[in-house]
């Protein structure tokens, strides 16, 4: 695959075979971002766990201190006085049968969090093959499915992400934007990785933090110290 002149520009910052402490990481990665729009920053966390194997899932929520930087729309599934809540929390979208009938008969998806009382679950799970693959079921691991609609939105918006395995073992998360400044993304970097070790399965056998990349959304991967993570 070839690059462009600016991104090997930026590799050539990268010790190449060098595994960096997670504060020399995010320096980088800041220094490496030469996009003109703002770039994510993300973390690709590669786990010894086997995700076929339910007692070994890694699957979580968590409040970003200082956010993603993206604007979150949130859609709820709720009704009366919840749906008033969350109207009032701020939620983008407020229904019920109707917004399903949307989502199933338009292909609507134009949000990003999906809340739902667990009044509404049996409705919402008609939808699993539309928003199962897009991540964006609401679950009660995630904290998208609960009473507590209000809260969930005003979480949401104020840059909850989910973590979760994907089929090869992977945790793909952003930490926040280039623009947010090294100290910022790391405490996004500590928050996340505080919960990915927090959520290890007891079933695991091993080393279970295999490789950390950080990277931008345009700018090369920098790998990891993960001895520094305490395996």
């Amino acid at each position: 695959m070839k690059h462009g002149k600016k991104y090997n520009d930026s590799a050539k910052l990268i010790e190449v075979g060098k595994f960096y402490d997670a504060n020399e990481a995010v320096d980088l990665a800041v220094k490496t971002a030469t996009a003109k729009f703002d770039e994510t920053v993300e973390i690709h966390v590669r786990l010894g766990v086997d995700s076929r194997h339910a007692d070994q899932q890694v699957r979580g929520a968590v409040v970003l201190p200082n956010g993603t930087g993206k604007t979150v729309r949130a859609l709820v599934i709720a009704k009366g006085d919840k749906a008033d809540a969350a109207t009032a929390a701020g939620a983008d979208y407020v229904g019920a049968e109707e917004m399903i009938a949307k989502i199933q008969n338009e292909n609507w998806l134009d949000f990003d969090v999906v809340i739902a009382t667990p009044d509404m679950m049996g409705l919402v799970g008609r939808l699993g093959k539309v928003l199962g693959p897009r991540g964006l079921m609401p679950t009660p691991k995630a904290g998208t499915v609960t009473p507590d609609v209000a809260r969930a939105v005003t979480e949401a918006k104020a840059g909850k992400i989910e973590y979760r395995l994907d089929k090869t073992n992977i945790i793909h998360c952003p930490i926040g934007k280039v623009s947010f400044g090294p100290e910022k993304l790391q405490e996004n970097f500590d928050t996340i990785m505080g919960a990915i070790i927090k959520a290890k399965p007891a079933a695991t056998k091993g080393q279970y933090i295999k490789s950390c990349v950080l990277a931008t959304t345009m700018g090369p991967g920098i790998k990891l110290n993960v001895a520094k993570f305490g395996n």
